[in-house]
């Protein structure tokens, strides 16, 4: 099998690497067949995508490379898309995306670093180091003293790779965890799951909220004014999935009101964030700079394993677990 990998030419963190590939086929010994070339320029493109069974490579490439009409033209032997990243909605509509083609995510490869992410900014809410963060650059010593997670509720929106490893390390710090997902199908480390058409009816019991689904049409927009409303006075709120899950006007106007307690954000509309922007200086609001999820020391090694699974599944004839569903956007 033939197999292309295409680095964006201004990646200096992420890069897959030849000897990279040589590892995770010495932990693979049966991957120790395909083909493989490396590049990240337009002529190493042009040279392998003819010839391409399997791409690997960035969203943003895939974004620039495919428009609609682009395939089967651009590369006609191409059988498959192994993306780097979790979500894949950038790419929507799939409209440019060939029936025969599949389409692979990299779900799996951030569960760990988002797991402890997310316990980290619950503990950091928990603590009120947003509101500590400020007061020191104020200069100011004032106390606020705080409670420990055992015991209080939180609500994980989204129970796939990232937000099941979040849920998980709340359970082991003893919480209460509610889980919503597209169906009330149950989870090992939630009390209660419901399906995201019921999240209303759970969010009143929030103290925390975390939010860490797929970005789709059913999910845009899904925590809005009304339903941040929903939530008890006092609530905490994280969001590690996409800027647009949430009304980021509405979070920075219950911030400034009161109603909400805090939030950390790993992620923004538009990113990167204007150093203009009030949500820069919203009270209890914590930025980072979508890297929640992403560990350089181990992401390609893991994202390799993931696309060696699927190759296995695909020759041994079944479907591909990172598959994506364009009807489901995930």
């Amino acid at each position: 099998m033939r197999i292309h990998v295409q680095n964006p030419a201004d990646e200096v963190l992420f890069p897959i690497t030849p000897e990279q590939w040589a590892n995770a086929v010495a932990r693979a010994p049966d991957m120790a067949g395909l083909r493989v070339s490396f590049a990240s320029d337009d002529a190493g493109y042009a040279e392998a995508i003819r010839e391409a069974e399997v791409l690997v490579t960035w969203t943003r490439v895939v974004h620039e490379r495919f428009p609609k009409g682009a395939l089967p033209g651009a590369a006609p032997k191409l059988r498959m898309i192994f993306c780097t990243s979790a979500g894949l909605d950038r790419l929507a509509p799939f409209d440019w995306l060939p029936d025969d083609v599949l389409l692979l995510n990299n779900r799996g490869t951030h569960a760990a670093k988002a797991g402890e992410y997310g316990i980290m900014a619950l503990l950091m809410l928990a603590n009120n180091i947003p509101f500590f963060a400020e007061r020191q650059r104020e200069g100011q010593w004032q106390p606020r003293f705080a409670s420990v997670l055992a015991g209080r509720t939180v609500c994980v929106v989204g129970l796939g790779s990232l937000g099941g490893a979040v849920a998980e390390r709340a359970k082991q710090f003893g919480m209460r965890v509610i889980g919503v997902r597209n169906s009330a199908r149950p989870h090992d480390a939630c009390e209660r799951v419901v399906a995201q058409d019921a999240i209303d009816s759970v969010l009143p019991e929030a103290e925390f909220l975390v939010l860490a689904c797929p970005l789709t049409p059913q999910t845009q927009g899904l925590l809005d004014r009304r339903r941040m409303e929903l939530l008890p006075r006092g609530a905490r709120l994280v969001n590690i999935g996409r800027g647009a899950l949430w009304d980021q006007e509405a979070l920075c106007d219950l911030l400034d009101a009161g109603h909400l307690n805090g939030a950390v954000t790993d992620v923004a509309v538009p990113e990167p964030l204007p150093p203009e922007h009030r949500a820069w200086r919203t009270p209890g609001l914590f930025i980072t700079p979508h890297m929640s999820s992403d560990d350089p020391g181990t992401y390609n090694d893991r994202s390799l394993d993931i696309l060696f699974e699927n190759l296995r599944a695909l020759r041994a004839g079944r479907p591909c677990p990172n598959r994506v569903e364009p009807a489901r956007g995930y």
